[in-house]
């Protein structure tokens, strides 16, 4: 194996345990039982607007119906509202409630001591430092 062999096995490594890590400790601390799809969907949802659950799923990297499944739980709870596309009923689009702005919220208080813990453990330089290759590397893998 070559040394560059090497190094991309220990990089993406890295990123898989990071990734499964993290996921573990957000899990732990969203409130009621809120799962981390659940969390980036309204998240999304509140900064963007409103979407096609093609668009999302699309924006996700996740299929039509792992979308679909994320969004009727979504809908169950109260904190989306999904309604017929006026200009083309074949579609919908769906939209954050007020109770999911709530629930985001309450999401978004919950993770931040986390989130600030690991960006004083780290420091903005270093994060900053490797948002260009972890982007680039995001990037290329979408293409």
């Amino acid at each position: 194996m070559s040394e560059a062999s090497a190094l991309a096995i220990s990089l993406f490594s890295e990123l898989l345990t990071a990734d499964q890590l993290l996921r573990a400790r957000l899990t732990r601390v969203l409130p009621n039982r809120m799962e981390i799809s659940h969390f980036s969907v309204l998240n999304h949802l509140a900064r963007g607007g409103e979407r096609t659950p093609a668009q999302l799923a699309r924006a996700f990297h996740v299929t039509r119906g792992a979308m679909t499944n994320t969004l009727s739980k979504l809908e169950i709870s109260g904190y989306v509202h999904i309604r017929p596309d006026w200009d083309d009923a074949r579609r919908k689009l769906v939209s954050i409630s007020p109770a999911g702005q709530s629930a985001r919220e309450a999401a978004l208080n919950a993770i931040m001591p986390l989130i600030d813990e690991m960006m004083g453990d780290l420091g903005e330089d270093r994060v900053r430092a490797a948002l260009p290759v972890l982007r680039e590397l995001r990037l290329r893998l979408e293409g």
